[in-house]
């Protein structure tokens, strides 16, 4: 998923959306499936083909029934590309069960089948302010395949036990036909959590995700909250502003987090698998990040990590916010590690932000990796080998996952390179208080500056003969250009 988010109110919409057109004509952007991929998922919604293991084919009416279960689902307004859904519940014993529903897009998905070439072409779903190019055609991702409320659907089921520290006990996966019972979103989720007038089931999540959060603290592991960035509208123009995520966000994604988390090691013990890595930030990255923590008067004392100081900032306030968007640079790295016989040692293993190994498995109608997670986990679980498609496909999934990662970085940094833009168009000329976030080593005269108000982040140049930018430090800059569709907005020092 996209590291700097980006939401278009209603009222923007309508001007952006020519330009933002032409940016996906220009990235060549696909606007639709091929054909035979599309006929493919409409038979398939039609008829899907659940894979029992050993190449045979189960039906919905030979999965284990688990409609029983009131699952819920918890996503932004408007979604129909369900990739999860919950039931948490207390055990006997004072711990807690999490059934943990993902969406079996295996069940809809021919192994070596135009679909399936369409989809490790795509690799990802790509976001836009406006609209979202899907992996799989919205018939599957949005119909057959979504876990939307009050149809049965094909899942893949984990259930988590829990102790009463919320440590993980004791992890299964299998095949189950599901219902979901309600299509929930964040706000509402919030406010009835707040109030407390969400019944227990709903009611866990609070429970469950401040003691996992808990656990998260004492592995040393790095959670950011990075806000959105929003544009509103003010006096008949538009500008961008910081959005902070709700804790019920956070909450929720710790759900997530442990279904990764538990999927690695069910991996690893198996011998076959595929983690999601990440190498512990250097040295020098923590420096500079320092030197943004002192122009933003973000309080960072010497003894404190920079792990424990990331869960002292609040999103909500904009300095915090700028500096939590400069934090997603120590994320780079990131990776995915293929074993296949024999598992990695530890050290190779472990994914520096989680501070546990970690595998992508509950956004499969989103990423690609996740519906091989899931046969993998699905095969571990059951004691027996991954099926031949599976273990065929892992030994090119790393270099697909990076090529696809990178495109949907290109289509995140043009589109807020874009959106910046358009909103400054009519302000070349103004200055702006600003921040030197990061300076080039080979020429200090040129790096990138956060303004303080609205919320930018755009290059800087000063002439070449000019002083060193002051990295770290408050500045006034003027715009110099912002062309929409061209290059990112430029400033000088005023």
């Amino acid at each position: 998923m996209p590291r700097r988010h980006m939401h278009v109110t209603d009222a923007a919409e309508a001007p952006l959306r020519a330009a933002l057109h032409d940016l996906r004509v220009r990235l060549e952007i696909p606007d639709h499936f091929p054909p035979t991929a599309q006929a493919e998922a409409e038979s398939a919604a039609r008829a899907p083909r659940i894979p029992a293991g050993d190449g045979e084919v189960a039906t919905e009416h030979t999965l284990h029934d688990a409609t029983d279960l009131p699952l819920f689902t918890i996503d932004p307004p408007g979604s129909r590309d369900l990739d999860q859904a919950m039931f948490l519940s207390r055990r006997s014993n004072g711990g807690f069960r999490v059934h943990y529903a993902i969406a079996d897009i295996a069940s809809f998905v021919t192994p070596g089948g135009a679909l399936d070439a369409e989809a490790h072409h795509r690799v990802t779903t790509l976001y836009f302010p406006d609209e979202r190019i899907p992996l799989h055609p919205t018939v599957l991702s949005e119909g057959a395949a979504s876990l939307l409320p009050d149809q049965d659907r094909p899942a893949v089921l984990w259930q988590l036990d829990l102790d009463a520290d919320g440590a993980l006990t004791v992890a299964s996966v299998r095949r189950a036909l599901v219902r979901s019972r309600a299509k929930l979103d964040y706000a509402g989720v919030q406010r009835v959590l707040d109030n407390g007038t969400a019944e227990e089931p709903l009611a866990l999540l609070r429970a469950i995700g401040l003691r996992r959060e808990e656990l998260e603290v004492a592995r040393g592991a790095i959670s950011l909250n990075v806000p959105e960035q929003e544009i509103v509208q003010h006096a008949g123009s538009y500008t961008l502003e910081y959005r902070a995520p709700l804790p019920a966000y956070g909450w929720n994604s710790q759900i997530s987090l442990l279904t990764g988390m538990a999927a690695a090691e069910l991996m690893l013990a198996s011998g076959t698998g595929i983690l999601r890595t990440l190498p512990t930030a250097p040295d020098g990255s923590v420096a500079r990040l320092r030197l943004t923590a002192q122009a933003l008067g973000v309080d960072w004392p010497h003894h404190t990590s920079y792990a424990a100081l990331i869960r002292t900032l609040d999103p909500r306030r904009a300095t915090h916010a700028a500096f939590l968007l400069e934090c997603t640079a120590l994320l780079r790295g990131a990776g995915y590690s293929v074993f296949d016989g024999t598992a990695p040692p530890a050290s190779a293993a472990v994914h520096a932000a989680v501070a546990a190994p970690y595998a992508h498995t509950t956004a499969p109608l989103r990423r690609l990796v996740d519906r091989y997670t899931s046969e993998l986990c699905l095969a571990a679980s059951a004691g027996r080998g991954p099926s031949d498609w599976v273990r065929g496909a892992l030994r090119n999934l790393p270099h697909e996952m990076e090529t696809g990662t990178q495109r949907a970085n290109q289509v995140e940094r043009a589109c807020v390179d874009l959106v910046e833009a358009a909103l400054l168009r009519d302000r070349v000329g103004d200055t702006f208080e600003a921040l030197v976030v990061d300076r080039q080593v080979d020429d200090p005269t040129q790096g990138i500056v956060h303004l303080c108000e609205p919320a930018v982040i755009g290059r800087v140049a000063a002439p070449p003969d000019g002083p060193a930018l002051p990295l770290g430090h408050r500045i006034e800059v003027r715009l110099a250009e912002a062309e929409p569709g061209r290059e990112p907005v430029l400033f000088t020092p005023a």
